[in-house]
């Protein structure tokens, strides 16, 4: 009887916790998995349909293998049982039966092997690309510039665009998108050879597109390369595939191919986007405006180590809130804003003179931080780079 109630009482528990949390369909997400997809995405470059033709010629010949070897077996046992009567075999072995298991298994494996072969050799072939771009893995952000082609010079990083309340929170509705969305996609044009260079700035990551068939690691210190050429305009969504952190899940990559035209537009006002941000290192800022923008600089890049009240991570990322160096002479803390220290990437790559000034004064002036050098101008982040 007290099991009975014991089970009603949980059975009760559970749909009233069911009935809190809303119900969320799940839907296919536009460029990337579907539901109850079984297969591969449906390729969009000849490398990825080789990619597909070749799973599936494997597939084929394991079946093949198996389905030979298992009947042979079986029809050995049920035929020659021993309550039908058959005896077993006395010899020791057979030349013929010698060469056929090793001929067969090595014509096979090489069948396998040249098709694989063509098209890894193909993979790699990053010569006469039209469009260079150089994807810099981050934790956890990429970061791109366009280094050769139309498009030279544009450089941006691309976040994570899910709420983060959606990811912390059961109850709220998730997007058809979810963690698979950027604030920044990567855009490039439809039949142009793209080559991606790829790099790290702190620990191992993975460029990777299935709809391309591309999948290429950027390893710190490390330069590598690949390339694809997608044949059909849409949205394509992949994500980092090497476990590089706590936060390895929430580095969706979105690639965005456009038409010719498209792209020569997406260009022109990426680049008048890039030169109305540009900021002059020389200019003296207030307070109010360097922790203005300090706060959206902090929020976008340093939060997620720090923690949005500046208490870290215990073990793992140290408190902002009453830190030493934060509280100490500015110096100190624009050194290592600059160059990193321990888990801490070298931000000087990555931020300008002026969003650095901006997150520095922004921490010092925030929490319970009372530094008596509160403000950092961009002319002293400029001069700590020399």
């Amino acid at each position: 009887m007290k099991h009975a109630k014991r089970l009603q009482s949980l059975t009760l528990g559970a749909s009233l916790l069911a009935a809190a949390i809303p119900s969320q369909a799940v839907v296919d997400s536009p460029g990337g998995p579907a539901v109850r997809q079984m297969n591969f995405q449906p390729p969009v470059t000849q490398i990825a349909e080789q990619i597909y033709d070749l799973h599936i010629l494997m597939l084929i010949i394991c079946l093949v293998i198996f389905v030979a070897v298992f009947g042979v077996m079986f029809y050995s046992i049920l035929k020659h049982r021993k309550s039908l009567g058959h005896k077993a075999s006395t010899f020791h072995e057979s030349t013929t039966v010698e060469i056929a298991w090793t001929v067969v298994p090595f014509l096979i494996v090489i069948g396998m092997a040249l098709p694989a072969t063509k098209t890894v050799v193909a993979m790699k072939d990053t010569s006469n690309a039209d469009l260079t771009i150089k994807v810099t893995g981050m934790q956890w952000k990429w970061g791109y510039d366009y280094l050769k082609g139309e498009g030279e010079g544009i450089s941006f990083l691309s976040n994570l665009a899910t709420p983060r309340e959606q990811v912390t929170d059961a109850s709220i509705k998730k997007n058809d998108n979810y963690l698979l969305e950027v604030d920044n996609p990567v855009v490039v044009p439809v039949n142009k050879k793209v080559r991606i260079v790829t790099t790290a700035n702190d620990v191992i990551h993975s460029w990777t597109v299935p709809a391309f068939g591309v999948k290429q690691d950027a390893i710190p210190g490390f330069v590598r390369d690949t390339w694809f050429r997608a044949e059909k305009i849409g949205t394509y969504r992949g994500q980092c595939v090497e476990l590089c952190g706590k936060d390895h899940a929430f580095m969706p990559i979105v690639v965005n191919v456009v038409s010719e035209a498209d792209y020569k537009t997406w260009v022109d006002g990426k680049k008048k986007e890039m030169a109305a941000k540009a900021d002059d290192p020389n200019k003296t800022w207030t307070i109010d405006e360097l922790k203005q923008r300090g706060e959206k600089v902090y929020t976008a890049n340093c939060a997620v180590c720090h923690q949005a009240n500046g208490k870290g991570v215990p073990g793992a990322f140290p408190p902002l809130d009453g830190d030493p160096v934060v509280n100490g002479p500015r110096a100190q803390q624009i050194h290592v804003v600059l160059n990193g220290k321990n888990a801490m990437p070298a931000w000087k790559t990555v931020l300008n003179d002026t969003e650095i000034a901006a997150v520095i004064t922004y921490t010092r002036n925030s929490w319970s931080n009372k530094a008596q050098e509160n403000i950092v101008q961009p002319a002293e982040v400029l001069a700590g780079r020399k």
